[in-house]
C-alpha cells in the first residue's frame, strides 16, 4: 500500500504523493475530483507542541463534566466513573482486538461477555440477555422488534398498541412510535403513580405491552406494579422495563420478579461507564425464555470450555448493530460490576436513595416538592413558588453555573410546572450535597432580593446568556470566519 506523504510546494502549496520505490508520482487529483482540492494555501497557524497544548486544555476547561463539579442531572444519572474501568479497558488484550478476528483469537472476550451476560441475567431476573445494542433508546428499539416478533410468531398480528404513563421517559413514546405501534398515554394518578384504572380502561386484545420504569420518572416507586403486571398479562400483553432508573433498585429489587418480561439496561449509566456527549454507550436487553429466541444474533453461547457466536437463530429480529456492541463499554461495565460484587451493589442503590432524600428533605421549606412520599434515587421539585416572584425555573438553573454546578433537568417531567429533577447518585459526599443545598437556597433567596439578576444569568461563564427563542427559530448551523477569527 502506498505510503501518503504529502509535498507543499511555496507555490500554492500543491499536494504530490511521493512514490516508494518503483511506484510512479501520483498528484492528490488521481484521488479526489477538483472541486475538493483547495486552490490557496489554508491559513493555518503555526504554534509549538506547548503552545497546542496549552490550546486544548483551556479549551477543556470551559466545559463543565463530573471531574470539575456537581452534576445532578435527574434520569442521567451523571456519576463519577472510577478510572480502573478505563484501565481494564485499556488492556493490550481488550485494546488491541479487532471485530474480524475468528473466534478462537478472541475467547477470552467472549468469556466477558457471556460473564456479563451472565451477571446481568442474576441482576435483573430474566435469563437471557443481548449486549449488541449501543445505548438505551437502541435497547428499546431492540426490545420492542422483540415484542413484535413474538406477536408474529404467535400469529397474534391485532396485538398494535403500547402503554406509556405520562411520567415516562421521552423516548418510550418516540420509539414505540418508530417501532410501528400505536402509543397510548395513560394519566398518573394524584399521588404520581400508575392509575389502575386508567390502565384498565385502554387495556384489550389490542395491547401489545406497557412500557415502564421503576421507580419512575419522577423518583418513585410503582407500589402497585404487581397488579399492573396481573391486569396486562391477563390481557394478553408483555410488560417493559426501561432500566434507565435501575440504581434505584439495582440489588434490592429485581424486574423480572416484579413480572417485566423485557428490560433495557443502560451500561453508561448504572454501570458507570462514560456518559454523555452522544457517546459512547453500552445496553443490555434482558428477556424471559419465550422471547429468547428473538434476541438479535448472533448471541454469545458457552459450549464446554469454549464461547462461540451463534448465527443459526431462524426466529431472531437480526443484527441491530455493525459488530457485537461497544466493548470498550462492556469491559468497563464487567469491571464496576467485579469491584462492587453483590453487597456493593446493593450498597450503590441505598446511598442514591439516601442521598436524594436527603436534598429532598434540605430543600422542601423553599421550593415546592412536587411529590411528598419518600423519594427513591431522584425527586422533582417545582419552581412555582419562585415563578411567582418573576423568576422562572430557567433562571435558576442558569444562575446555578454561577456557582459552578451544572444545571438539573428542567421542564420534565412535563406533569410537574417549573419542574426540576435532581438525581445526586450514591458517589457525591455530604460535603458535596450540603453545598449544593446552600447554593439552591442562596438562589432562592436571590428570587426575592435581585429577581431581575437571577432572570439575566448566567454572569460568569465564557459564554453569557443566550437568545434560546432566537436559536430555535433561527438556528445557526455552519460556521463563518469573522474579522477577529
Amino acid at each position: 500500500m502506498e505510503k501518503l506523504i504529502y509535498e507543499k510546494s511555496r507555490k500554492g502549496r500543491t499536494s504530490t504523493i511521493l512514490p516508494q520505490s518503483g511506484v510512479p508520482e501520483k498528484q492528490l487529483s488521481d484521488f479526489l475530483p477538483a472541486k475538493f482540492i483547495r486552490k490557496v494555501p489554508a491559513a493555518l497557524p503555526e504554534v509549538s507542541e506547548l503552545e497546542n497544548m496549552r490550546h486544548f486544555v483551556r479549551l477543556s476547561h470551559l466545559n463543565h463534566c463530573i471531574e470539575s463539579g456537581f452534576y445532578p442531572l435527574g434520569s442521567c444519572t451523571m456519576k463519577y466513573n472510577p478510572k480502573v474501568n478505563d484501565a481494564m479497558a485499556a488492556l493490550e488484550g481488550f485494546r488491541e482486538l479487532h471485530p474480524y478476528q475468528p473466534e478462537d483469537q478472541i475467547q477470552g472476550a467472549l468469556e466477558l461477555i457471556w460473564e456479563l451476560q451472565e451477571k446481568i441475567a442474576a441482576i435483573v431476573g430474566l435469563p437471557s440477555v443481548t449486549l449488541q445494542p449501543a445505548a438505551g433508546a437502541h435497547g428499546e428499539m431492540t426490545g420492542l422488534l422483540i415484542i413484535k416478533a413474538y406477536f408474529e410468531a404467535q400469529g397474534d398480528h391485532k396485538r398494535t398498541k403500547v402503554i406509556v404513563p405520562d411520567t415516562a421517559h421521552g423516548t418510550n413514546p418516540a420509539t414505540a412510535a418508530l417501532a410501528g405501534f400505536e402509543v397510548v398515554e395513560i394519566k398518573s394518578n394524584v399521588r404520581g403513580l400508575v392509575d389502575i384504572d386508567a390502565l384498565k380502561a385502554v387495556l384489550g386484545p389490542d395491547t401489545a405491552a406497557i412500557m415502564l420504569t421503576n421507580p419512575n420518572t419522577l423518583g418513585l416507586f410503582e407500589e402497585e406494579i404487581l397488579t399492573v403486571q396481573k391486569l396486562v398479562h391477563e390481557a394478553g400483553g408483555l410488560l417493559y422495563y426501561d432500566g434507565a432508573n435501575l440504581n434505584a433498585i439495582m440489588g434490592l429489587v429485581r424486574p423480572g420478579d416484579m413480572g417485566f418480561d423485557v428490560c433495557h439496561l443502560n451500561l453508561h449509566k448504572t454501570f458507570s461507564t462514560p456518559h454523555g456527549g452522544g457517546g459512547p454507550g453500552g445496553c443490555a436487553v434482558a428477556v424471559r425464555q419465550k422471547l429468547e429466541p428473538f434476541l438479535p444474533k448472533p448471541t454469545v453461547r458457552r459450549e464446554e470450555n469454549r464461547f462461540t457466536l451463534d448465527w443459526n437463530r431462524p426466529q431472531s429480529i437480526g443484527k441491530v448493530k455493525g459488530f457485537y456492541g461497544n466493548f470498550g463499554i462492556l469491559v468497563r461495565a464487567y469491571t464496576y460490576i467485579m469491584a462492587h460484587g453483590r453487597d456493593g451493589l446493593c450498597q450503590v442503590s441505598r446511598d442514591a436513595i439516601l442521598s436524594a432524600n436527603y436534598l429532598k428533605e434540605r430543600l422542601k421549606r423553599n421550593f415546592v416538592v412536587a411529590y411528598g412520599q419518600p423519594c427513591m434515587h431522584e425527586f422533582v421539585l417545582s419552581g412555582s413558588r419562585q415563578k411567582e416572584r418573576g423568576v422562572a425555573t430557567t433562571n435558576i438553573a442558569k444562575r446555578m453555573l454561577d456557582y459552578g454546578v451544572h444545571a438539573p433537568t428542567v421542564y420534565f417531567p412535563l406533569v410537574v410546572p417549573e419542574a426540576m429533577m435532581i438525581e445526586p447518585t450514591e458517589t457525591e459526599s455530604k460535603e458535596t450535597l450540603d453545598e449544593f443545598v446552600e447554593i439552591m437556597l442562596a438562589i432562592d433567596e436571590e428570587t426575592k432580593t435581585k429577581p431581575e439578576f437571577v432572570r439575566a444569568a448566567p454572569h460568569t461563564t465564557p459564554v453569557g446568556r443566550l437568545d434560546e427563542a432566537l436559536a430555535a427559530r433561527k438556528p445557526n448551523l455552519r460556521w463563518e470566519p469573522t474579522p477577529k477569527d
